[in-house]
């Protein structure tokens, strides 16, 4: 299948899915006009690919899961690696919102400061 194809089979965008080509993540074959050809397991790991990006992981943290990409990522136990990985991205994760709660805090408090208590709306 082109890339059009494969990007309405799994909701990616083709720019997305030369993306993870250049990652490594998916490959594919060059017809003779130089169109990207993907075979039909491609659907399988571009979606597997989505999920773990929904899930929060960066696409570098994604190559941990490059054997099971052709599988059911969702249901399948992790690794041990693959563990690591999401509990290192949860911290992350974890220490960017706490900073953002903390900026959003005390911006709020200037604002009551500035504003005698009252926080005008917000557009």
């Amino acid at each position: 299948m082109r890339i059009g194809e494969l990007a309405k089979a799994t909701g990616a965008t083709p720019r997305a899915l030369r993306h993870y080509e250049q990652a490594g993540l998916i490959s594919c074959e060059r017809a003779p006009n130089g169109y990207r050809i993907y075979d039909e397991r491609a659907v399988v790991r571009v979606r597997n690919i989505r999920h773990l990006l929904a899930a929060g992981l960066t696409l570098d943290d994604v190559q941990v899961f490059l054997p099971c990409l052709d599988g059911e990522v969702a249901v399948a136990p992790p690794s041990d690696k693959g563990l690591r990985v999401a509990l290192e991205r949860l911290a992350v994760l974890n220490e960017r919102i706490a900073a953002q709660t903390e900026a959003r805090d005390r911006l709020a408090a200037a604002l009551r400061h500035k504003t005698g208590g009252r926080i005008p709306p917000v557009a």
